[in-house]
């Protein structure tokens, strides 16, 4: 007997998605999170074109376009001089733009709809242990409760208890700089369809436009203080963009670490993973929030075909078509940080290569498809 057809276990984008998209096909759900309310804070921030696709399929897409930001345009800048400028225009998409968005949105929009689906999320609810047989899996929780599911997925971020239940291994490293992340008002900042990620010599900051009128800057740092001051955020804004901004007053800060790793697998039995649990990685680019919803969509659609009585390979299908995705985008963004992290020293030299690079169509073309993930199709 059991109590639900699938327990997701992590109530975040990857887990809302995933939820939405076994409801509206018609399966039992049963989505929990360890938290006893969802984060109000923005974090990720930008939603790509293939995002924007395969979320049409739960009616969340023109939701999310109607009170994000546009950005059709990624520049990669030295102060006030282009380097290189991704213009995602030209795309064969419906949505030929970086979607800019509060990840706080995003979680709201998704759960309105599991909701409308019938569906919700309890909380706080943290899983302790799980324990599969032939038949399904028993979850047991610290509120003594247990849970009898045909599959469970984990979708509880990078320290997963559901990955480390399953006994899955989680390879890979942390670099060495910490990263400052504030959402800020910015007073003589006119711009705001365009993602700048500027390249100087002092080290790279990310400025970009939100839709209330903020601006989030992300940056390395050594020794980054946990809750960033306005002062702090103009000092780096002075020493690392085109310069003219007035940072009037800080939204939102924080202090993190990167982590660059992958599931060793994406299945052991009846338990399965997605998002964060199975992938982690730098933001260069923008791509994990991104890539944890797309999991989501392809493994609702498995485990759809799994429950109305398909071949149970569908779910080793999801995990082979996922995985090496994964370790695609764990290496671009590894370039890409590792790039924008390098020796004072080599930075002119860098810069200059660029410069040279960002003329070359056939660059420009490849990057805006792979940032916009349409290139995972």
């Amino acid at each position: 007997m059991h109590d639900t057809d699938v327990l997701i276990v992590g109530a975040g984008p990857t887990g809302l998605t995933l939820a939405a998209s076994l409801l509206q096909a018609g399966a039992r759900v049963t989505l929990v999170d360890r938290e006893a309310e969802a984060a109000n804070t923005s974090r990720a921030a930008g939603v790509n074109a293939r995002t924007l696709e395969v979320l049409e399929a739960v009616d969340v897409t023109r939701r999310l376009v109607k009170e994000g930001l546009e950005a059709p345009r990624f520049t990669v800048r030295d102060g006030a001089t282009t380097l290189l400028s991704v213009d995602f225009t030209g795309l064969p998409t419906a949505y030929p733009f970086t979607l800019m968005v509060p990840q706080s949105t995003t979680e709201r929009l998704l759960l309105d709809r599991v909701r409308e689906l019938g569906g919700d999320v309890v909380r706080p609810k943290a899983l302790l242990t799980l324990v599969q047989d032939d038949a399904g899996v028993s979850a047991t929780f610290d509120d003594g409760s247990t849970v009898r599911a045909r599959y469970v997925v984990g979708t509880d971020g990078m320290h997963s208890t559901v990955r480390t239940q399953a006994g899955i291994g989680f390879t890979g490293g942390a670099y060495a700089h910490s990263f400052v992340l504030a959402d800020v008002h910015l007073r003589g900042e006119k711009r705001s369809d365009e993602v700048r990620l500027y390249w100087a010599s002092d080290g790279l900051t990310v400025v970009a436009p939100l839709p209330d009128g903020a601006f989030r800057v992300v940056a390395p740092v050594d020794d980054a203080p946990e809750v960033p001051s306005a002062e702090f955020v103009q000092h780096l804004l002075d020493a690392r963009s085109h310069g003219g901004s007035t940072v009037t007053d800080v939204v939102w800060g924080s202090r993190f670490r990167i982590h660059h790793r992958v599931a060793d697998s994406y299945r052991r039995g009846r338990i399965l993973l997605a998002g964060d649990a199975a992938h982690v990685h730098s933001p260069a680019g923008g791509q994990g929030m991104n890539l944890g919803i797309q999991d989501a969509v392809v493994l609702a659609d498995a485990l759809t075909r799994v429950l109305a009585g398909g071949p149970d390979s569908a779910l080793d299908d999801y995990a082979a078509a996922r995985r090496p995705i994964a370790v695609q985008v764990v290496a671009l963004t590894d370039r890409l940080t590792r790039l924008a992290t390098m020796p004072r020293p080599l930075r002119p030299a860098r810069n200059a290569a660029l410069r040279v690079v960002g003329h070359l169509p056939w660059v420009t073309r490849a990057l805006a498809s792979r940032l916009s993930g349409l290139v995972y199709r």
